[in-house]
């Protein structure tokens, strides 16, 4: 609404001042949303960060137990090995509330690539291999979920800062130039009222003067 357009009543000063002081407390607690949000976006980045370093160390670990179990084993029968290993399960995505912000949650249940009664039949370099890869399958998932998080916190961080800038920059601005504007006409008009009581209080003592002649 152009200020040009607001009318210069009482009620509508009490209502805009009433509409700033509600801006203002939106405006901070979107800066405190915000500054939550930038905090857990930070301690989610750091685990994602150490999940990442993780994975690395196992990757390189489960890799090194292949290698040992096609030393002792042979390719050929770790091979027919791998061949029997079941799929990987149906991984199921929920959600979950992080700061007001929907993140999804991933769950591949108790996930076991290898019975555990199967397990212990196979040679010890294998079984340390496939538990190894099982231990890399499940950080895989949490990085997953962990980095979904972060981009969804991201972008919420990018609206509330668009909409606390909105509120301090447009709406509180033109709110407060409302204000100026009413108490402006106010003023004007209080020096017309004036100068009219002025006019008609020298014309009343002219007209006083003239009857008195």
């Amino acid at each position: 609404m152009a200020v040009e357009n607001v009318r210069p009543t009482r009620l509508e000063l009490l209502r805009t001042r009433r509409r700033i002081v509600v801006a203002k407390r939106g405006l901070n607690l979107l800066k405190l949303k915000r500054s939550a949000l930038i905090a857990e976006f930070f301690s989610i980045s750091r685990e994602a960060m150490r999940l990442r370093g993780d994975l690395k160390a196992r990757i390189a670990r489960g890799y090194e137990a292949i290698r040992m179990a096609e030393t002792i084993e042979g390719p050929t029968r770790l091979e027919n090995i791998s061949m029997l290993l079941p799929a990987l399960p149906v991984v199921s995505v929920a959600t979950k509330n992080v700061m007001g912000v929907r993140t999804p949650k991933v769950d591949a249940g108790s996930y076991a690539p290898v019975p555990a009664t199967s397990l212990l039949q196979l040679p010890t370099s294998i079984q340390e291999a496939v538990q190894h890869f099982q231990g890399i399958f499940e950080v895989v998932l949490e990085i997953a979920e962990k980095e979904n998080a972060l981009r969804r916190l991201l972008k919420e961080i990018e609206k509330t800062k668009r909409r606390a800038s909105a509120i301090e920059n447009v709406l509180v601005p033109r709110l407060e130039a409302i204000v100026r504007y009413i108490k402006f006409r106010f003023d004007e008009m209080e020096r017309d009222s004036f100068s009219m009581l002025k006019t008609v209080k020298r014309k009343m003592e002219q007209e006083a003067e003239s009857a008195a002649a």
